[in-house]
C-alpha cells in the first residue's frame, strides 16, 4: 500500500506567504479586472470553524480562481482545492503553478492515475485544512442544471464529521467557456452564492447526503438565492417518461 504524500507544504509558512502573494496580489486583481464579481450569502460563513468541505458546481477554469479569491482569507490561507491528476499533474510546471495559486491536491479520474492522492483529502481535513471538491467530476455547462454529484464530498463529510459548505458558481461558463484560457472582453458578470453549512445527519448514508448537496447547489445555481432549497432527485416528482430507458441506464455509478 502506497504511503500518503506529505502534507507539510499545506502548512508551511513560506508556502502560505507565497500563496498570499499569488492569490491576493496577483490573481484577485486579475479576476476583478476581467469580470464583474458578485458574492451572495457570505454571512452564512459567520462563526464557521475549520475544517469543512466546500462543495461547488464546476463549469469553467474560472471557478477555482473565483472561489479562492472571494472566500474569506481566514479560510483560503490554508484551503486546498482538488485538481484532476490526469490534467493538472501531467507536467511539473503545471503542478507547481496550480499548487502555488490553489494549494491543490490530486484526485484520480483515469485508471492510469488511480490511487494518486488517495486518502489525502481525509488527511488534510484531519489536520484542519478545509478542502474544495467539485462533485460533478469535470467541467459542465450549467444549462439544464447541475449534473449528478459523485459521492466523494459526502463521504469526506461523514468520515470526518465535518460540515459541507454548498456553493453555486454562476456565469463562469459564459465568461470563460471550456476551451478558453481568458475571460471574454467586457467584464462579464460572475456570481458566487454561498449557502448555509450542511451537516451530516446521524447515521446518514453517503448517497443521501450526496443527494441533499446536489439539490442545494442545484437550487442555488437556478435561482442565485443562498436560501434556495431543492428536492433530491430520488424524492422529487419524476417527469413522465417518454421512453423507458433500461434499468442499467437509470443507474449512475458514483465514484
Amino acid at each position: 500500500m502506497n504511503a500518503l504524500p506529505s502534507t507539510k507544504r499545506y502548512h508551511a509558512a513560506w508556502h502560505r506567504f507565497a500563496r498570499f502573494v499569488a492569490q491576493r496580489m496577483l490573481l484577485r486583481p486579475v479576476v476583478h479586472l476581467t469580470t464583474k464579481v458578485t458574492v451572495r450569502g457570505a454571512e452564512n460563513l459567520d462563526g464557521l470553524a475549520v475544517p469543512f468541505v466546500v462543495v461547488a458546481n464546476h463549469s469553467s477554469h474560472l471557478d477555482a480562481p473565483l472561489l479562492i479569491t472571494e472566500l474569506p482569507r481566514r479560510y483560503t490561507r490554508t484551503m486546498a482545492v482538488n485538481a484532476a491528476a490526469d490534467y493538472f499533474y501531467r507536467w511539473w510546471w503545471m503542478k507547481a503553478t496550480t499548487s502555488l495559486f490553489f494549494n491543490t491536491y490530486p484526485v484520480s479520474r483515469t485508471n492510469a492515475d488511480m490511487g494518486k492522492g488517495r486518502g489525502l483529502a481525509n488527511k488534510l481535513l484531519s489536520e484542519n485544512v478545509p478542502v474544495v471538491v467539485f462533485p460533478e467530476g469535470t467541467r459542465r455547462n450549467t444549462e439544464g442544471g447541475v449534473k449528478r454529484f459523485k459521492p466523494g464530498a459526502a463521504a469526506l463529510s461523514i468520515a470526518q464529521g465535518v460540515p459541507c459548505v454548498p456553493v453555486a458558481i454562476i456565469g463562469t461558463n459564459e465568461a470563460m467557456p471550456v476551451g478558453q484560457w481568458w475571460p471574454k472582453r467586457g467584464r462579464p458578470p460572475v456570481t458566487l452564492v454561498i449557502g448555509a453549512p450542511i451537516h451530516p445527519r446521524e447515521g446518514e448514508r453517503t448517497r443521501d447526503l450526496t443527494e441533499r448537496l446536489e439539490a442545494k447547489v442545484g437550487a442555488m445555481v437556478a435561482t442565485g438565492d443562498p436560501g434556495a432549497e431543492g428536492k433530491p432527485r430520488d424524492t422529487a416528482e419524476p417527469d413522465p417518461p417518454a421512453q423507458r430507458p433500461s434499468d442499467h441506464a437509470q443507474k449512475e455509478e458514483a465514484s
